[in-house]
Parts: structure tokens; sequence; C-alpha cells
């Protein structure tokens, strides 16, 4: 038997949604026939018409109980029904399965092992999938911690080891020491050149004024102190005679792309960081910086405990295409 909907499209639309708020507009019989975005602009005025013309492309919006195109016209006694649709970052603290590695943990604090690619925090244009959103899949109880736990970040293709607090008491006691400067944070990093002993670079870091994805120690935007301690490890080549420095880097502060901006304002930009004038040798497809070992007092009171990693594979065969010395 067939149905008697004249409506089938809209009944589907209702039962697809049914427990979300559908939103009904009957245009006036004096309305001005117009562009159905641009009719939708003005009467939900709150959302963009970039973001209104994403719900109508992906169905969420009917004209008169059909499924409506961004250009299509609409006019006195028109019925527009519309899904209203979360933006990207209201998604953002959704748990999610994400792949990370844990170290070690307490009833205080996790201690995970990011993998290189993952995003630590949703931002633009990475508002899922992100380290933050595996937390909240494998701690539910981060939920109620602000930010998820997340006391310090590592960028998204930089590995290694972080602590995440599990607790408001904790994250405050991880924030004071991180601001207290005796969390201690090192990491290993292949740079180019030779760098022949160890140093320090003392130089604020702010948004560089030219390209807004890089950092800069060149007349910054809005600078901040920045302090990398440095020291080489080994040195080799790669097979074309590239000379490579490997290092061990900690830092007393703790700023976006801190050693990456300071090697390179040295001369001496990780291999594989394009950003900062590093070059894809030895196999590198990414900046070759691992963090891999940390410090800090537990917030829970057993005293000063230590973590480390060993780096992601990747780093792992770049280390095995050089030429080390001795």
């Amino acid at each position: 038997m067939k149905s008697k909907n004249p409506n089938p499209d809209l009944e589907a639309f209702a039962l697809e949604n049914e427990a979300a708020d559908i939103e009904q507009f009957k245009l006036d019989v004096t309305a001005v026939p117009d562009r159905l975005d641009k009719i939708l602009a003005r009467l939900i005025p709150h959302h963009s018409r970039s973001r209104l013309q994403g719900w109508i492309e992906n169905g969420h919006v009917l004209l008169n109980g059909k499924t409506a195109r961004i250009r299509q016209l609409a006019g006195p006694g028109d019925v527009i029904h519309v899904r209203p649709q979360l933006a990207p970052e209201d998604l953002a603290f959704t748990p999610e399965d994400v792949e990370f590695g844990v170290v070690s943990e307490s009833e205080h604090w996790v201690v995970v092992n990011k993998p290189a690619g993952l995003v630590t925090h949703p931002g633009a244009g990475n508002w899922s999938g992100t380290l933050l959103n595996g937390l909240l899949f494998r701690y539910p109880e981060l939920a109620r911690v602000p930010r998820a736990g997340i006391v310090h970040r590592l960028d998204k293709d930089t590995s290694g080891i972080m602590v995440v607090a599990r607790t408001d008491v904790a994250q405050t006691d991880l924030v004071r020491q991180l601001q207290a400067r005796t969390v201690r944070r090192e990491y290993v990093a292949l740079c180019h050149g030779h760098v022949a002993q160890a140093g320090s670079v003392d130089l604020p870091i702010g948004r560089d004024p030219s390209v807004p994805v890089r950092m800069s120690v060149q007349r910054p935007i809005a600078p901040k102190p920045a302090l990398t301690h440095y020291r080489p490890l080994r040195y080799g080549s790669d097979s074309s005679g590239h000379m490579v420095t490997e290092l061990a880097c900690r830092l007393e502060t703790g700023r976006t792309h801190q050693i990456r901006v300071h090697m390179a304002s040295l001369q001496h930009p990780l291999l594989g960081d394009t950003l900062y004038g590093g070059k894809l040798l030895a196999g590198a497809t990414r900046q070759m910086l691992h963090a891999r070992a940390l410090a800090f007092e537990d917030p829970g009171g057993a005293g000063r405990v230590n973590f480390e990693a060993e780096p992601a594979s990747d780093m792992v065969v770049v280390q095995g295409n050089i030429e080390w010395q001795g």
C-alpha cells in the first residue's frame, strides 16, 4: 500500500532526525523571491552564510518537503525545514577511539607517548581525531577536567612523551611545576650541520610577522621568553655527505615550535623541518624531533618520577640511514 504522505522526503527527513530540533519557516506571502541560502541567512542570522550553505549541500534543508539546493529560489508561501548542525568546534570535546601509547599511569596522571602526526588538542582545521579526543575515550573521567587534563603540548609532527592530569588538583599542581620550570623535558633532535659544543638559546619567540603559520625570533609579534639548552650527542652524515648532528635539547620554557625555531636561528634547522629551512634528508618526512624524557614531582605525593620513550619508528629509520662517526 502506498504512503498517503504527500511529502515522503519530509517524512524520511523527520524520521532520520527525530532526536534533532527541526526548524520550520513559512515565507510570508509578501516575501520577495530570492536564493535559498540568502533567505536562510536572513532567517537564521546567528549562523554564517557559508555554514548554512554547507547544511544545504549536505541535505539538512528541505524546501516544500524536497531536498533543497543552494541556488534554488524560494518565495511567497514556500515552506523551509532546517535541521541545525553543530559546528565542528562544538564537537571538539567528543570521545574518539584514537591510538596513542601509554608509558605509565596513576590515579593522578597519565604519561602518554604521542605518535607523530597526531594533533594534541582540537583547533582550527583539526576539530576531531586529536589526542584529547582519544584521552576522553580511554579515560572518561577526564571530561570533568579542563582541557581533558592536558597541561603541555607537542607539535603534530613531533613524537614523544607527555603528562596528562587526571584530576583538577593534579592539573593545577603540574601547571605550577611547569611555571616554576621544575618539570624536566628532554628531546632528541637531528639537525643540519656540525654543532660543535653545548650551548643555550635565550631568545623570545612570537608569531612571524610575514608568515602566520611560523614562529620567529626576528621581529616577532607578541614575543614571549624562551630558553633552550642543547648538547651534541653524536655526529654523522647522510649518503650525500650532508653533515648531521644528533642533539639532546632541554626546555626551560614551552613555546610553540621552540626547539625548531631556536635551532633554525643558529643555522642548524632540524632535518625534515621544511617550515624552518630543514631538508628532507636520509628519509626524513617530518621534523626529526622526539620528546624522549620527562620528570616531575608526583602530585599524589610519591616524589619525583622519571619516564622515557624511545623514538618513533620513522625516526629510528632516519637515524639508521646516517653514517655516525666512531
